[in-house]
């Protein structure tokens, strides 16, 4: 028989705790659709669909990496080097009911679902890099090579109790250097590496659905609330806080936005609103379980500002940043953790109960923080850009083909790789098919296989032809009557 846990195994965690952070992981989880659908919005019609296909099977691949060595990379307590972990917890080996890493307030098994969530947002966020122009296969392979070669060694160095920026006293909450500068260099230089999109795809460039881009941005708010709240791994007063704060941070941050396009444009632009809010979360995510909440504000603020202007560098550099990972995701993380160097407060860190020897920022007159922070900046940004487009570029080199050729992308993301659309205007081609002027064209369409699931997605052949031989017989046994009558 199975031993028996002891009692004080049995209570090593609090049940609020525990339902806390699982609750927290699946909010986190369902930033992914939020991402798919504000991704999905802001392209063009033709590649909505593909934006939604990448970013969902960016997430299944990065469950299978975290599960298969991802976590150990991570977060191995055996290695010691400050860099990246060994593979001591290869696939998921010896990872259960211990107190995690991170915090003794939760199980290890808990932790490693948690952080799992933030590689698979981080990931499906550099999917935007991809944007209107890659192949689907690539892609894939790229996002598991990245978050293991980029991810895995960023989240060691900040999260890891043997990293180097952990061991310095970088202050990162959730993810400022992992996730932020890890999603928006990592896809400024995915972007540099494949390429402009043609000249006519970057001609009067409209999203293609606002509604769209709005629901995906709430669903990232109400997701946000759980990766910033979580990240306190309890259920105390620092993860209340980190909510207030990434809420202030959130708010400010799409006032400032819409305020500095309102005076050009003279139009309250729905994008903007969405766009600023997003960059208040951004720097809310290294910072709201450091600050207290006035300083959100200020964040917020910041953050709207800095990321707005931030969205010229694409022109400045040359390179086609489509959805702005670099001027929302690096710049607003950069902003939220030199801002931890300023406004991080001892007596916010506290809160959790555990956390209760750690320095705050200037405010605590602990001056040489912000230093710490900006030498772990330009780390992470360097070593993030290298290392991707080493990657794009050799997986591109390894003959499979990234980039869509100029008439494949004219035609689109969904015609070339999915063959199904976001929005089904294949209606109309299936309705002007029916006319008996295509019948070459379903003649040879005949013998082309079709999948179980994309039957209703044109007529059936046989059932078109027979009803066209009916008609055509009721046509000609009319004429013979009326020629009789007359």
């Amino acid at each position: 028989m199975p031993s028996q846990p002891s009692p004080r195994d049995a209570a090593q965690f609090q049940g609020g705790d525990v339902a806390f952070i699982l609750v927290a992981g699946i909010l986190v989880l369902f930033m992914v659709p939020g991402l798919a659908f504000l991704y999905s919005g802001l392209v063009r019609r033709k590649s909505a669909l593909g934006l939604i296909w990448v970013v969902s099977g960016a997430n299944a691949v990065t469950i299978f990496q975290w599960f298969f060595w991802g976590y150990s990379l991570a977060f191995s307590s055996s290695a010691t080097n400050g860099f990246i972990g060994d593979l001591k917890n290869f696939g998921l080996r010896k990872v259960l009911g211990d107190p995690s890493p991170g915090s003794p307030l939760i199980p290890e098994l808990l932790y490693a679902f948690f952080q799992m969530e933030f590689a698979c947002v981080t990931a499906a966020i550099l999917m935007g890099g991809f944007a209107e122009r890659s192949r689907i296969l690539p892609a894939m392979v790229i996002t598991f090579l990245w978050v293991t070669l980029v991810y895995c060694p960023v989240a060691c160095w900040a999260w890891s109790t043997n990293g180097w920026a952990f061991k310095w006293g970088v202050l990162d909450f959730a993810g400022g250097g992992p996730v932020e500068i890890g999603s928006g260099v990592g896809g400024l230089a995915l972007a540099w590496v494949l390429g402009r999109r043609g000249k006519n795809e970057l001609l009067h460039f409209r999203p293609h659905n606002v509604s769209m881009v709005n629901l995906g941005t709430f669903i990232l708010l109400f997701g946000w609330l759980g990766f910033n709240g979580g990240s306190a791994f309890g259920a105390n007063l620092r993860a209340i806080t980190a909510i207030w704060n990434s809420l202030l941070a959130a708010s400010f941050g799409g006032m400032t936005w819409v305020l500095l396009d309102f005076r050009l444009e003279r139009r309250w632009s729905m994008v903007a609103l969405c766009s600023g809010t997003i960059a208040g979360l951004v720097a809310a995510t290294p910072s709201s379980g450091f600050v207290p909440p006035w300083a959100s504000i200020v964040v917020g603020i910041l953050s709207g500002a800095l990321c707005n202007f931030a969205t010229q560098l694409k022109f400045l550099l040359g390179i086609d940043d489509s959805l702005d990972l670099a001027a929302e995701h690096a710049v607003g993380g950069i902003v939220g953790l030199l801002c931890n160097g300023l406004f991080a407060s001892a007596d916010v860190i506290a809160l959790d109960g555990i956390n209760t020897s750690v320095p705050g920022g200037w405010i605590d007159r602990n001056f040489k923080q912000l230093y710490i922070q900006l030498a772990y900046v330009v780390a992470c940004s360097a070593y993030v850009f290298v290392m991707t487009a080493v990657i794009v570029k050799a997986v591109d080199m390894a003959g499979l083909k990234l980039r869509l050729t100029p008439e494949e992308e004219k035609l689109g993301m969904d015609e070339v790789e999915i063959g199904e659309f976001a929005s089904d205007y294949i209606e109309i081609r299936r309705d002007l098919m029916d006319d008996p002027s295509f019948a070459s064209q379903q003649s040879q369409e005949r013998a082309a296989p079709v999948a179980a699931g994309d039957r209703h997605a044109a007529p059936d052949l046989d059932m078109a032809s027979d009803q066209q031989s009916g008609e055509q017989s009721e046509s000609d046994g009319r004429a013979a009557v009326d020629e009789k009558m007359e």
